[in-house]
C-alpha cells in the first residue's frame, strides 16, 4: 500500500495517477466537493458540506494527491476531527480557519513536499481568482493548471467498492418510494409525501436527500411541492438522489392514484419503450451525442416532442449530476465502469434508473427494487 495512506482508498486512484502520468502532473489539488469527497474518502454534513461547495469559503478543505509521496488533507481545527477519522489518507495538515487562509498553508504544504517548481493542477472552474493568486505567488517557480477536466474524467470509471455502494444507496432508495406510495390515499398533499420521503430516506440511514413529488397537475418543474391536494386519477411524477456515505441513490418513479385511464396505461407503456430501449444501447463505446439523437427520433416517431435538455448523466460522490452528461451533440463515450442515471421522458412519465455500462453486453440495472413495468398503484 501506498506511504501515507491509513487503508486502500475506494476511489478510482490508479485512473487518476493514469492521468496525472498522461498529462505530465505532478500533484493535483481537490477542492471542490465532488473532488474532494471522491478521493480523500471524507463526507462532511450540514455546515461543513456548504464550506465544501463555497468557493469562497474561509474554511476550505482541501486534498493534495501528489504522483509520488505522501499525500495530505488541509484543513482548519473544526473539520479535522473528520478527517482524521474517515479518510484514507494519514497526514491531516491545520490552519486557522478565518485567520489565516487555507490557501497559503497549501503553498507552504506544497513547498514542503518538494512541490515548489512542480506542475500543480488545480480547479479552475472552482479556486477563486484571489486564492489562485495567492498559490501563484507563494510559489513563482511552479507551473499552475486546471485539473478539472483531468479530475472529472478520474471520476467517470467507478471501482466495484463505488458500485456497490451505489447499489445499496439504490436499493434504500426503491424501499422509501415503496413505503412512502403506499400510503398514497385521496386528500393527501404534495407536501405531505415529499416529507414522508425525507423522513424516509433519513430513518434508513442517508445523510441528506432532495428531489420533487408533484402531480401532473403540477405543471411547473422543480418548483417545489404544493398544499393542493391529490385526487383519484392524478398522475405523481418524482425525482430524488439520496447520499449514504456519500453516494446516491437516484431514481424517479410514477405512481397513479386509483385505477389508470386506457390512456395513462398506453402513455406510460409508450414512454417506458423508449425509456428502455435509450437503457440497451448504453454500452461501452457508445457514443452520447448518437444515443441522444435516437431518443429525439424515437419520440418523434411515437408523435412525441422531446423538449429535454438532456436524457441522462454520470453519477459520482457528493454531487450526483456528473460528467459526462448525455446531452445532444456529444463526442463523449461510454466507457465500461460508468454509473449512469437514465431519464429520457416525457412530461410527468418520468422514469429514471441508475445502470452499470459493462465491458460487453447491455449495462446492469442497479436500481432494480422497484418494478417499472407498470405506474405503482395507489388506492383510489
Amino acid at each position: 500500500m501506498r506511504s501515507g495512506l491509513k487503508r486502500e482508498p475506494i476511489a478510482n486512484i490508479p485512473r487518476l495517477e493514469a492521468l496525472m502520468d498522461a498529462e505530465g502532473v505532478d500533484a493535483v489539488v481537490c477542492r471542490a466537493g465532488h473532488n474532494f469527497a471522491t478521493f480523500s474518502g471524507v463526507i462532511y454534513p450540514g455546515t461543513l458540506a456548504r464550506h465544501m461547495d463555497l468557493a469562497d469559503s474561509a474554511r476550505a478543505v482541501m486534498l493534495v494527491w501528489p504522483r509520488e509521496g505522501r499525500p495530505c488533507i488541509v484543513t482548519n481545527s473544526i473539520a479535522a476531527g473528520l478527517a482524521r477519522r474517515d479518510s484514507w489518507v494519514e497526514d491531516v495538515v491545520l490552519y486557522d480557519g478565518y485567520l489565516e487562509s487555507p490557501y497559503a498553508r497549501l503553498a507552504d504544504v506544497l513547498r514542503g513536499l518538494g512541490l515548489a517548481k512542480a506542475r500543480i493542477a488545480m480547479e479552475r472552474d472552482y479556486v477563486s481568482a484571489r486564492d489562485w493568486d495567492i498559490v501563484a505567488k507563494a510559489l513563482p517557480g511552479a507551473a499552475l493548471t486546471d485539473g478539472t477536466p483531468l479530475l472529472e474524467r478520474a471520476r467517470r470509471v467507478k471501482t466495484p467498492a463505488e458500485v456497490a455502494l451505489i447499489k445499496t444507496a439504490a436499493d434504500l432508495l426503491d424501499d422509501v418510494f415503496l413505503d412512502v406510495f403506499r400510503t398514497i390515499r385521496p386528500g393527501v398533499t404534495e407536501r405531505q409525501l415529499h416529507a414522508r420521503m425525507l423522513k424516509g430516506c433519513l430513518d434508513l440511514g442517508f445523510e441528506w436527500a432532495h428531489g420533487i413529488l408533484n402531480s401532473d397537475k403540477n405543471t411547473i418543474p422543480y418548483a417545489g411541492e404544493s398544499d393542493g391536494v391529490l385526487n383519484s386519477g392524478d398522475v405523481i411524477r418524482t425525482d430524488y438522489v439520496s447520499y449514504r456515505k456519500g453516494y446516491p441513490g437516484h431514481q424517479s418513479r410514477n405512481a397513479i392514484l386509483g385505477k389508470p385511464t386506457p390512456q395513462q396505461a398506453s402513455d406510460y407503456a409508450r414512454n417506458l419503450e423508449i425509456y428502455r430501449g435509450c437503457i440497451g444501447r448504453c454500452v461501452a463505446g457508445a457514443r452520447v451525442g448518437d444515443l441522444y439523437d435516437w431518443v429525439m427520433a424515437e419520440f418523434a416517431r411515437s408523435g412525441w416532442e422531446y423538449k429535454t435538455l438532456l436524457i441522462g448523466h454520470s453519477v459520482g460522490c457528493w454531487w450526483h449530476q456528473q460528467d459526462p452528461i448525455l446531452i445532444r451533440g456529444s463526442d463523449e463515450v461510454l466507457e465500461a465502469g460508468m454509473v449512469l442515471a437514465l431519464e429520457p421522458h416525457k412530461a410527468h412519465w418520468h422514469v429514471q434508473d441508475m445502470v452499470l455500462v459493462r465491458d460487453s453486453g447491455p449495462p446492469l440495472l442497479l436500481s432494480d427494487r422497484f418494478n417499472t413495468d407498470e405506474p405503482f398503484i395507489a388506492e383510489g
